[in-house]
């Protein structure tokens, strides 16, 4: 059994070609930005807005959700497309996730990741998964830890596994200013990243100023101790100079 927060479907952005994404419930991280507050727990929790109350998280077991994903196999399939695994953090419930994918109809299938996660769980995942998309944040683990909640050194280590598991994978960048914008961070990232295989490109994302609104919904404050209104910096040099193909959202 598992817990969705929400299935977005005929996704666009999330992965190659039309795609249904499949947002888990339960994350290890608390970014200081996060625009998915719902993801936090790993249970159903109420949330209250303009509309009224609703419960955020469905239970489904493993055949309930790949029979629902496979109904749009056809489409997805003819627009090159896929179902891509996000959250939260899709790993905090990766046997379920494991057997979702052992039962889908021959669908591409992303897994989307902060890759804060035991090893064994990382490479269940990633071994059914046709593609990655791998969160890097910050390189200075004090720093890592003050924005989000934990130190680095579980991604770091599930980043040298995957590039050695043959599954091609693409490392996204969010820009929240001052914090993981700067120079010297995108720098560290551009060599940490350098000649990794299976390395696609490098997505620097934009900051999503939207945030807010969801955590008054949760029962939560969003206070966040950085400047919401300065422009992110997009500085896509380092990774230039590294041969490292970038794409800026």
């Amino acid at each position: 059994m598992g817990i969705v927060f929400d299935i977005k479907e005929f996704a666009v952005h999330d992965g190659p070609g039309i795609r249904t994404t499949v947002f888990l419930k339960g994350c290890p991280l608390r970014c200081a930005w996060c625009h998915n507050p719902e993801g936090f727990s790993p249970e159903p929790q109420v949330m209250t807005g303009p509309a009224g109350t609703r419960t955020v998280g469905q239970t489904y077991s493993s055949d309930e959700l790949a029979a629902r994903l496979n109904q749009l196999a056809e489409v997805l399939q003819a627009n090159e497309g896929g179902v891509t695994f996000s959250g939260g953090e899709p790993l905090l419930q990766a046997g379920f996730v494991a057997e979702v994918i052992d039962r889908l109809d021959h669908l591409h299938v992303l897994l989307d990741t902060c890759g804060h996660a035991s090893e064994q769980d990382f490479r269940l995942v990633v071994s059914r998964s046709d593609l990655v998309f791998y969160d890097l944040k910050l390189m200075n683990p004090v720093e890592h830890r003050r924005w989000t909640g934990a130190d680095n050194t579980k991604i770091l280590r599930n980043l040298d596994v995957l590039s050695g598991m043959d599954v091609p994978f693409v490392v996204r960048v969010p820009l929240v200013p001052g914090v993981t914008d700067t120079d010297e961070n995108v720098a560290a990232v551009a060599e940490r990243i350098r000649g990794l295989p299976g390395l696609r490109r490098v997505d620097l994302l934009p900051y999503n100023k939207g945030a807010g609104g969801k955590y008054k919904a949760c029962g939560m404050d969003f206070r966040p101790s950085y400047d919401e209104s300065a422009k992110p910096r997009v500085n896509p040099a380092p990774f230039e100079g590294a041969g490292i193909e970038v794409h800026v959202r």
